[in-house]
């Protein structure tokens, strides 16, 4: 899987997934080092809730799978890598359009590696804030992910071949 698994291969698999495709969420850019994602969320008739705004589920489905398909762009087939708990605060209504920026920084990096060099599973939390067309914040996302080195990387550890 890691073989083929590039930005433009993701990007095309998120943007055809019928979750994604049939909800309006389009990924627009991911970086060659998946360290950056940027998502829209468009608005139309069909994702709007009773009060003609972004449908809530919509506004969280945008942000579901994102950290999680960074973390495995970025530290390949080493490392499990799930999405473990969300909560969101819807702060205003959606009106318009909304987007979404991911970052991984080097500081989240460096503490999951060290955090995760000798098996242990770590649980890195990320916030990403969804914006409308002016650039107010409409809702903010906490994602926790579980991550761990898969036995066979970890140090120490040999695996057994029968």
């Amino acid at each position: 899987m890691y073989k083929f698994y590039k930005p433009k291969v993701v990007k095309f698999a998120l943007n055809v997934w019928p979750p994604f495709w049939g909800a309006g969420i389009k990924i627009l850019s991911i970086s060659e080092d998946f360290r950056e994602v940027k998502v829209r969320l468009k608005l139309r008739w069909w994702n709007k809730n009773a009060n003609r705004t972004q449908y809530g589920g919509s506004i969280f489905s945008m942000t579901d799978p994102v950290y999680a398909l960074m973390l495995m762009g970025i530290l390949r087939e080493q490392y499990y890598v799930w999405d473990k708990e969300a909560d969101i605060n819807f702060i205003k209504p959606g009106n318009t359009d909304l987007f979404a920026d991911f970052v991984i920084s080097d500081d989240a990096l460096s503490a999951i590696r060290h955090g995760t060099e000798n098996g242990e599973k770590v649980f890195p939390e990320f916030v990403v804030n969804v914006l409308d067309a002016e650039g107010d914040v409409v809702s903010q996302v906490k994602r926790v992910l579980y991550v761990r080195k898969k036995p066979k990387y970890r140090e120490g550890e040999q695996t057994q071949t029968t």
